[in-house]
């Protein structure tokens, strides 16, 4: 469950870092009052009190996904490497989960984690817990459908971040990400803002 955590946490930092290495020195104004802006927020909460903050508008991030080109990321898709999937079917389950109605569907307690996905109203909760001694980890993540359904359009070991992106400039205001432990905080979430609080 740790690993999975840092995967997660890992895979959002890892994207909103690469979209940021290549921001341009400056960048024109943006004009328009409905632009969706995605925010991330890390706080270490050890040392220094580090304190990291993103705020991209997403028709940005639309226009610089394509231009990101390394190992995994290309063309606005992640690569999925078929071993790390266990021979998990992720869009059969995903349409599964999309086309049934509400509900709680996973929950897991044990003296390690707890783990628990649910769909309500049109989104997806993951909600997951380390429970070690000297921590207590927690990611919480909630993503529309239509975001998701975007994310698995692609091909088979594919995840398309650019069709996510722009399915996700169609929504309100969200908290999409929190992860919190005792080093440090995430959060990522999306509204019109063009600054952070």
């Amino acid at each position: 469950m740790r690993t999975q955590m840092k995967r997660t946490h890992f895979l959002c930092l890892g994207v909103l870092s690469a979209l940021v290495l290549t921001l341009p020195a400056s960048l024109p104004a943006q004009t328009a009052q409905t632009e969706r802006w995605l925010h991330v927020r890390v706080e270490s909460v050890e040392g220094k009190g580090e304190l990291v903050r993103v705020n991209m508008p997403l028709s940005l991030a639309e226009k610089l996904l394509p231009a990101v080109r390394n190992e995994r990321l290309r063309d606005g898709k992640i690569t999925i490497d078929d071993s790390r999937m266990n021979g998990v079917d992720l869009r059969a389950v995903l349409e599964a989960v999309r086309t049934t109605r509400d509900g709680e569907f996973i929950t897991v307690q044990s003296n390690e984690n707890d783990v628990k996905v649910v769909k309500k109203e049109g989104y997806l909760y993951v909600y997951a817990r380390e429970k070690k001694e000297a921590k207590d980890s927690r990611v919480e993540i909630k993503v529309p459908m239509t975001v998701v359904d975007a994310l698995l359009s692609s091909g088979t070991n594919e995840l398309d971040v650019l069709a996510a992106v722009r399915a996700l400039s169609q929504h309100g205001d969200a908290e999409l990400v929190t992860v919190k432990d005792n080093k440090q905080t995430v959060r990522i979430w999306l509204d019109s803002k063009n600054t952070s609080e």
